[in-house]
């Protein structure tokens, strides 16, 4: 290890299953990179919903990544394992990780890693890795959404409901979002939505109908799952698409699936942590392509909540949690 990286860091660790308060402050030896990856000096990571998942025990992570949790990063590369292409020492970058965000130093395959958006803070380009290649991947590739679509997004208020409303947007779609208060409502349609339905009072399946002439939704990107399953496929027209990443409701559903059958529709899913590093850099290559430049000429925006200190990792998870947040929750090394 270079003199200028210190041997050991400061982490936050899981020491046991359970609340925010099981996030602690620890010593850990700083990380080496292996061949293909850098080392990264963190200076924000963003704080994600199977963060909390695997603080509870319920989302560990695979099998050779870090036990820390932290799913993306931004900071400064520091140092390079062999056979690194695209990157040098200095460059400043945010990152996918399979774990470990949650320090001062963490080590990222090279293919998972992209310069930091010009224009952005490095407190802004933390929050962007885990929530846009995630919308990428399945509104965009796995949804095939297109210019003209219409678009219903589950969780608008959410880091991923805000950037999915976002992106949508930006590609010429008719976007709809369900969040679960008044201020989150107006906050989806500040950024794009042409209309945000309140789940607790409206029917989202009546409200998208009406506004859309009875014709109802070409794609829906939901995490709630359980009743809701069934109600995306009674919304979604001929050839519609829905896209499940997460099951806040339960993943175990009882639905009648002749609309299927019917409509010809698409149901479809997926995760990102476990995928192949091959996988994550193709999904990373993409999101380079089509949505830096988004990024770097402000028509996009990861929408940041609040900032804590990497020491009160507890406190932003507590935040999380409260679910009272809009955007993005980010902590910061220094």
């Amino acid at each position: 290890m270079p003199d200028s990286i210190p041997a050991t860091m400061t982490a936050i660790e899981i020491t046991e299953p359970g609340k925010p308060e099981v996030l602690k402050p620890t010593s850990r030896p700083t990380p080496r990179p292996a061949a293909g990856e850098v080392l990264i000096r963190v200076i924000a990571a963003g704080v994600n919903r199977p963060d909390v998942l695997q603080r509870y025990g319920k989302y560990p992570p695979p099998a050779g990544a870090s036990d820390l949790p932290g799913l993306e990063v931004a900071g400064r590369i520091v140092a390079c394992g062999p056979d690194v292409k695209g990157f040098k020492i200095g460059d400043q970058v945010c990152a996918l990780l399979a774990g470990g965000g949650y320090a001062e130093y963490a080590t990222a395959p090279a293919p998972q890693c992209l310069p930091a958006p010009k224009g952005l803070t490095p407190i802004e380009a933390a929050a962007i890795p885990e929530t846009f290649f995630t919308v990428w991947t399945n509104v965009f590739e796995r949804g095939r959404l297109q210019h003209g679509e219409t678009f219903l997004v589950h969780g608008g208020a959410s880091g991923i409901g805000t950037t999915a409303i976002q992106l949508a947007r930006a590609h010429g779609a008719r976007v709809f979002a369900t969040a679960g208060t008044a201020e989150k409502c107006a906050a989806c349609e500040k950024l794009g939505a042409e209309r945000a339905i309140n789940y607790r009072s409206e029917d989202f399946v009546a409200v998208v109908k009406e506004e859309t002439g009875g014709a109802g939704a070409d794609v829906i990107l939901d995490m709630v799952g359980g009743e809701y399953t069934a109600r995306n496929l009674d919304l979604l027209r001929i050839e519609g698409r829905l896209v499940q990443i997460a099951f806040l409701k339960g993943s175990k559903v009882e639905i009648d699936l002749n609309p299927l059958m019917r409509k010809r529709l698409t149901f479809t899913g997926s995760t990102l942590r476990a995928r192949s590093v091959p996988e994550k850099g193709a999904v990373a290559a993409a999101v380079r392509r089509h949505v830096w430049p988004l990024l770097e000429a402000g028509k996009v925006k990861p929408v940041i909540h609040a900032t804590f200190p990497l020491a009160e990792a507890a406190k932003a998870h507590a935040m999380m949690e409260a679910d009272q947040h809009i955007g993005k929750i980010v902590l910061a090394t220094g």
